[in-house]
This record gives structure tokens, sequence and C-alpha cells, in this order.
């Protein structure tokens, strides 16, 4: 199976987000034995080539996180 066809197999949703230079990507995820995970990707254009960070946040995690979010949000 090649890469491509095996990364996107297992994708659940996603979504998109164009903000100026940069893209954000948003995808869920399932393992295989059925958990899931976010994967937030940024892409960004650099003399031609695109930089890519990625995060990987998994299910159990996901209520901390927002919270943190949420909280660092306040303070924004």
């Amino acid at each position: 199976m090649s890469d491509y066809k095996e990364r996107h197999e297992n994708e659940i949703f996603t979504k998109v987000l164009k903000a100026g230079r940069r893209t954000y990507f948003f995808d869920v995820r399932e393992t295989k034995a059925g958990d899931y995970y976010l994967t937030i990707t940024e892409s960004k254009k650099n003399d031609g080539d695109f930089i890519r960070h990625s995060i990987l946040i998994y299910e159990e995690d996901f209520e901390k996180i927002f919270e943190a979010l949420a909280k660092i949000k306040e303070r924004m």
C-alpha cells in the first residue's frame, strides 16, 4: 500500500484553515486499535518550498489540551 493511501485511509475528518501565508490542517484519524487522535499541521511556503510542523494529540488528552487552549485564549 502506498504511503499516501495508508496515511489517508484512516482519516475520519479533515478541516483546512488558510491564514495568510500559513495553512493549518486539522485531521482526525483512527489508530489500528480504534483510538482517535488529532494531527494539527502548519504548512508555510518559504522560498518555493513548504515547511511543515505537526503535533499529534491523542483522544485521552483532548480535554486537557482544549482547557489549556481556552485559558491561553483568555490571556491573549
